[in-house]
């Protein structure tokens, strides 16, 4: 069984997150074509599986969970860039490692420091550390 990180925003979108490269292949091999995706810009985060036609709020709140995640916010602790792609858009050839996937098309959204620390509050406030 797959083991994804998964977040819930606040209007109830269930989303799922890779937690390690295998993981991450699996979530993008399992993505519909137009099921939204997001990486950090930077290598080292997970991928995130929003679904297909999800509200710019769910994307804007999903961004701050994949930066959290990120390798980039924990080494610079400063705002992430997280981009936002399509499925349909992403191939894999067999010489790319796991995890690793070639994007032809994509948004960049900034995440901004005051967000993520935000949202590890709200963490610790819960409780949930992952």
């Amino acid at each position: 069984m797959v083991n994804f990180r998964e977040f819930v925003t606040n209007s109830g979108l269930k989303v799922f997150a890779g937690r390690n490269a295998e993981n991450n292949d699996k979530l993008v091999w399992d993505a519909k074509p137009n099921d939204v995706l997001l990486h950090t810009s930077a290598p080292g985060s997970p991928f995130v599986n929003v679904g297909g036609n999800p509200s710019k709020k769910d994307i804007k709140e999903t961004t701050i969970f994949c930066a959290k995640f990120s390798q980039d916010w924990r080494d610079s602790k400063r705002d992430v860039a997280v981009n936002v792609f399509l499925r349909k858009n992403m191939e894999k050839d067999r010489k790319m490692k796991i995890g690793t996937w070639n994007v032809k098309k994509q948004k960049k959204i900034k995440v901004k420091k005051s967000d993520i620390l935000k949202y590890e509050k709200i963490l610790r406030e819960n409780n949930e550390t992952d």
